[in-house]
């Protein structure tokens, strides 16, 4: 097998993992009306279960980062993989609200494996020259997992019950798996260059965190790659409750359709790194954060069409930001690459995490009115953030800016 097949089956063996994991992670987000009627709980707490998942999984990429510089970045991924099979016949026999926030604890423990590895492992085994557009379209197939997640939330929402929904749920994420397992090339650098595998934690571990903690420029992206998730994903969740009231009354399969809103940013994903080489990182900064900000004021029209047209271009922007942070992180990290990577989405999640309970209040006293301003809070912060860091940027020493990637 060539060198190019090999880097093909990489990229598009990670690429459908990412598609099944973010299925398994945003699934809920489609069912919210669903979930609330089967376990007789509000729709808005519905909402927290994004938030549960999205923590342990935070916190768990630190530890596949560790992992897979030990041992390898093939067998922690496709352990995960099967053992998220498990986690999802696990949620057949589930009856109680409290168990399934318990049991999504569990299954973001294990969606964190892919997240936190694929970077690295494209870094580690693909060319310099393929690896922008690599995570050009990992990106992508991120956003494609996400809206696929959430169309199918709303499909079983509408015309299936909780068990049939799980059931069809173990299908799709064991054909994925298996599907991953083919397609995945039987070679790992990291085990390769080591050979001895120790599984003990090292103080190296603990430094490479810190050597990439004590970097300014990357606490600066992990910030700005938080704040910004917080605000999208959970924009998400709250305008299917915003559009099922009136004057919009929305169908329970009909609220899901907003996600369709995410091709704009699949778009955006899989354009990113050509934008990146013509305009630079911090025009695109600039110009992805003020389409997020204008993206949030235009839903505030009451009209349906202006929602729609509002999310396309908060997800063209928010997917062509996170494109533009993601690619910076990885190509500055010289050493201890999952490390980096795992900070980053640590910070990511723990972002989505906590933008449910901080926009909950918002919405609860002022609605969608509310949401936005929440909303519009964070986003100064990103625009103050994105100015400070070009500011730093320009007056960095040439050489300094080349090493950062």
């Amino acid at each position: 097998m060539s060198q190019q097949q090999l880097q093909t089956r990489l990229i598009w063996g990670l690429s459908l993992a990412s598609v099944v994991v973010y299925i398994n992670l945003y699934l809920v987000q489609g069912m919210l009306p669903l979930i609330a009627s089967s376990f007789q709980v509000l729709p808005a707490h519905a909402t927290l279960l994004l938030s549960v998942t999205s923590f342990s999984l935070a916190f768990s990429l630190l530890f596949y980062a560790t992992l897979s510089d030990k041992i390898g970045r093939r067998k922690p991924l496709l352990w995960s993989l099967g053992l998220l099979v498990l986690a999802d016949v696990m949620l057949l026999f589930v009856t109680e609200f409290s168990d399934l926030i318990a049991l999504r604890l569990i299954q973001g423990a294990l969606l964190a494996a892919v997240p936190a590895i694929s970077m690295a492992y494209f870094k580690d085994m693909l060319d310099k020259s393929v690896l922008l557009k690599a995570g050009a379209v990992y990106i992508a197939a991120n956003s494609l997992g996400g809206i696929a997640g959430r169309l199918l939330g709303g499909v079983m929402t509408q015309y299936l019950n909780w068990q049939q929904s799980m059931l069809l749920l173990i299908s799709i994420t064991a054909l994925g798996t298996l599907v991953v397992i083919g397609l995945l090339p039987n070679r790992d650098k990291i085990r390769a260059e080591r050979g001895e595998i120790k599984l003990r934690f090292q103080r190296s571990d603990a430094q490479g965190f810190w050597l990439h903690l004590s970097d300014s420029t990357m606490i600066k992206l992990y910030l700005l790659g938080a704040m910004a998730f917080m605000v999208m994903v959970n924009q998400f969740s709250y305008i299917q409750l915003h559009l099922m009231q009136a004057p919009f009354n929305w169908g329970r399969f009909e609220v899901t359709l907003i996600f369709l809103c995410y091709l704009s940013g699949t778009y955006a994903s899989f354009r990113s790194a050509k934008w990146v080489n013509k305009l630079g990182r911090q025009p695109l900064f600039v110009l992805s954060t003020l389409m997020m900000c204008l993206g949030s004021m235009v839903t505030l029209v009451d009209s349906s069409e202006a929602i729609v047209v509002g999310f396309i271009l908060s997800s063209f922007g928010f997917f062509t930001f996170h494109s533009v942070c993601n690619a910076w992180v990885a190509q500055r990290a010289q050493q201890h690459r999952a490390k980096a990577t795992a900070l980053y989405l640590c910070s990511y999640y723990l972002g989505a995490a906590i933008g449910g309970p901080y926009l909950l209040p918002f919405w609860q006293h002022w609605g969608w009115n509310g949401v936005v301003g929440g909303s519009l809070v964070v986003l100064s912060l990103v625009a103050v953030l994105v100015l400070y860091l070009a500011r730093a940027q320009r007056r960095a020493p040439a050489s300094l800016i080349d090493v950062a990637g």
